[in-house]
């Protein structure tokens, strides 16, 4: 029997070095991701906003929008994809419903955080979280579906991020973390360490359960390697908007190139043979030989 997308991203987080997560927001993405050789995928909500709707991760896409891209992403790929589930779309109902709607999509992990609702990128500015209790009790409703589904003989994870460095500091950012973990959490994700030593800090009230970092390409920003996060205590190292950040610069390059003089440098550009086997002809052909039907003599 083959493991389930959770048991696969769960059996990564025993590896050393913390595993390198792209964020992806389609099908043609997850499966580059795949291809690549990554060992799971993030369903980013900062990229899916941006190229399903053209607007900022500012709390404006709703469940609707991210399930239907996350359906197309995880049919795309084999790998394990982490989910962003932003707040869980409302109340702890709401919670429970997006967890449910995720799992049925094909993610192996969920992740909520305690932002409020609408809620915006975490290193924009404006960032605001809900009262701790409030935060506890949407964490609770994510767990206790996750609970209800594994009862059912199903299985997915449910990450807990907290946001309160930006909103508030650095003891309410540990606090939470804490916390998301005491209370079942599969992974921690604290968003926006300022450096190696609140890294570290994290790790010194979060022991047992696996923790993300995130890199951004941002100035200020520290960056961390595999080795370097797996020797903190990561077990995740996710790079959110890297591939969205370098699609966007080709599209506009290759854009300005076709407005000044008509075509595409060949440089910018994959072989057109790479370009047809990329989009899954090649598969696609091989797979309809199967039904052709044999020629009469």
């Amino acid at each position: 029997m083959t493991a389930s997308p959770a048991a696969r991203l769960r059996a990564h987080l025993a590896g050393r070095e913390a595993l390198v997560v792209p964020g992806v927001w389609d099908a043609m993405s997850a499966r580059l991701a795949e291809q690549a050789g990554f060992g799971a995928s993030f369903m980013s909500g900062y990229a899916v906003s941006a190229t399903r709707i053209g607007e900022p991760d500012a709390g404006l896409i709703s469940y609707g929008e991210m399930i239907s891209a996350g359906r197309d992403l995880c049919a795309a790929t084999a790998l394990p994809v982490i989910g962003d589930a932003d707040t869980g779309f409302g109340n702890p109902m709401n919670v429970r419903r997006t967890v449910a709607g995720y799992h049925a999509a094909g993610f192996a992990a969920v992740m909520v955080e305690d932002q409020v609702f609408p809620k915006r990128c975490g290193y924009a500015q404006g960032v605001e979280v809900v009262a701790r209790d409030v935060a506890l009790t949407r964490l609770r409703a994510a767990l206790d579906e996750r609970d209800a589904i594994r009862a059912r003989g199903g299985d997915v994870l449910v990450i807990g991020r907290t946001d309160s460095r930006a909103a508030a500091d650095l003891d309410e950012a540990l606090w939470r973390c804490a916390a998301f973990a005491g209370l079942g959490a599969d992974i921690v994700y604290f968003e926006g360490p300022t450096d190696v030593s609140e890294m570290e800090a994290l790790h010194r009230v979060v022991t047992g359960v696996p923790t993300m970092l995130a890199q951004v390409e941002k100035p200020g920003r520290p960056w961390l390697n595999a080795a370097q996060a797996g020797a903190i205590g990561y077990g995740i190292l996710l790079c959110g908007v890297s591939l969205l950040n370098a699609t966007m610069r080709a599209q506009s390059e290759a854009l300005a190139a076709l407005r000044g003089g008509g075509r595409i440098p060949p440089e910018l550009l994959l072989p057109f043979d790479a370009l047809y086997a990329g989009v899954g002809f090649e598969r696609y052909y091989a797979a309809e030989a199967r039904y052709a039907t044999p020629s009469a003599e």
